[in-house]
């Protein structure tokens, strides 16, 4: 699992910062992102929709938010 810490940046870093590390991921990876920008938790679902990953858990904790992406599975065939 790969963990992108963007704690402390405001929007729009902590999810290019995560487009990044999602274009270098292989499939199926788990990435997590760690942010403090509350547009973080709007802002990823939509990146996902856009690059076909899949937000798998939003969580947040001490003004942290936390979350987990998928990238999609190698194609099988």
């Amino acid at each position: 699992m790969t963990v992108i810490d963007a704690r402390g940046h405001r929007c729009p870093t902590p999810s290019l910062t995560l487009q990044k590390a999602f274009h270098a991921a292989g499939p199926g990876q788990r990435l997590t992102l760690l942010a403090t920008d509350p547009m973080a938790r709007i802002d990823v679902p939509f990146l996902m929709q856009d690059l076909g990953g899949t937000v798998v858990s939003i969580e947040e904790a001490d003004g942290v938010l936390t979350i987990a992406v998928e990238t999609p599975a190698a194609p099988t065939g």
